[in-house]
């Protein structure tokens, strides 16, 4: 029996967001030339699973929602390209979504939490469709700033990056953009497949990324 949008989109916030007290925090990522810097290591990225809201082509960031039915079968699809390697961390973000992804795609196998590799908070755009998503690097109404979850998500990134060699990251299409940015200057372009794993390595050129399918990674 399909889900009521009662039980699949569990609530919609509206408001201010509340202050970040890790801002301040987050800015350290920042050089004094105002670029925000990656450690140049290389490391797997898998966005999560098809969920309802992805189905129905709505915004979802901080809304937590489960998998869908092809979302699970996503997961268990990814196994195969992910088995073939030893994981030195397994960090997840804390949305139901991701967590369930990385269970299906390797089970048994332990979870590192991370919380701030959540995806951006939409804020009044949370469950609206598509079509009304605001360009990135605006704010959206009662939302994160753009600049604000780039901070965070590099923050993080670089604290998993100093921990560990390789590690493979479980998050959201947001986070991959942000990895887009780094990689060719621009977040834009197609939205990235749900659990498809992705190699993320530094180029030849100074703070240059090269991402590609794991997958033709492993091929070549």
């Amino acid at each position: 029996m399909p889900l009521s949008r009662a039980a699949v989109y569990p609530y919609r916030r509206s408001g201010r967001v509340a202050a970040r007290a890790g801002v301040r925090h987050y800015r350290l990522a920042r050089y004094q030339d105002g670029t925000m810097k990656l450690i140049c290591k290389p490391f797997v990225f898998l966005r999560h699973g098809e969920t309802p809201l992805n189905r129905d082509r709505l915004i979802g960031g901080r809304t937590d929602v489960p998998l869908s039915e092809d979302g699970e079968q996503q997961a268990r699809s990814a196994a195969s390209i992910l088995a073939r390697h030893r994981w030195s961390c397994i960090a997840v973000s804390s949305k139901l979504r991701a967590r369930q992804t990385a269970s299906l795609a390797l089970p048994g196998l332990p979870q590192l939490m991370v919380p701030d590799l959540r995806e951006r908070d939409w804020g009044d755009l949370e469950l609206r469709p598509y079509t009304e998503q605001t360009p990135y690097e605006q704010t959206p109404p009662g939302g994160e700033a753009w600049d604000d979850f780039c901070a965070r998500i590099i923050a993080a990134l670089n604290q998993l990056l100093q921990q560990y060699d390789t590690p493979l990251v479980v998050a959201h299409s947001g986070v991959f953009r942000v990895l887009s940015l780094l990689s060719s200057g621009s977040p834009y372009g197609p939205r990235i497949g749900n659990a498809v794993p992705m190699w993320i390595v530094p180029a030849d050129s100074p703070g240059g990324w090269t991402i590609m399918p794991l997958a033709q990674r492993d091929e070549g």
